[in-house]
């Protein structure tokens, strides 16, 4: 099935396929600069995400490409998509403000200012003034408080990002590609194997 390929590849020599294989790395490289690259500019750790759940439809679909942005000091609203991530879930969300809150942090201890501090202490908040933000899915019934794992709030820097663009279904690969692992495997194996045994 595969004695031309390694025919060729026997021909080839040992230097040329440790060529082959600082090729493949810098691609793979390139890739990876890229997308560190595109986060750094646009100020988010995952530029492009994938609508994992039903949840935000009609709006995405499971399997729909979303770009984000989060310039810093932006100011949310009720009804912009964001995609946040709550410490300890490895998996962000991506659902629609439902409801935004001005809260100011007090730089003193006071009587007064403990209360308030201590209502708002499990997000940990710095002293100044903080935006809080409420989400809810499109297709869900209720807001995403029990998802908050114990918060009653998001803050910034729950935020990876806001929706600014999307592409339908083509996060269709990455889902099978997870929800299937051999697959993933076979696929890098397979690119791999044609980055060694080409000939140019």
């Amino acid at each position: 099935m595969f004695s031309d390929e390694l025919k060729a590849f026997r021909r080839l020599g040992f230097r040329h396929f440790l060529l082959q294989i600082l090729n493949f790395a810098s691609v793979i490289a390139s890739g990876l600069m890229l997308w560190k690259g595109l986060g750094l500019i646009l100020n988010t750790e995952s530029p492009i995400v994938v609508v994992l759940s039903g949840s935000m439809e009609p709006a995405f679909y499971r399997g729909d490409l979303l770009f984000l942005t989060n310039p810093p000091g932006q100011r949310y609203h009720t009804g912009d998509i964001t995609v946040y991530k709550i410490p300890g879930a490895e998996i962000p969300i991506v659902h629609r403000v439902l409801e935004t809150r001005d809260v100011f942090m007090p730089f003193d201890n006071s009587t007064e200012n403990r209360a308030i501090n201590k209502r708002l202490a499990k997000l940990k908040l710095p002293p100044g003034e903080h935006q809080l933000m409420l989400t809810k899915g499109d297709n869900n019934h209720v807001d995403d408080i029990d998802l908050y794992q114990g918060l009653e709030w998001l803050n910034q820097r729950h935020i990876v990002g806001k929706v600014r663009g999307f592409l339908p279904y083509i996060g269709y690969v990455t889902i099978a590609m997870n929800d299937f692992p051999q697959l993933k495997y076979a696929l890098l194996g397979g690119l791999g194997l044609l980055a060694v045994i080409q000939r140019e």
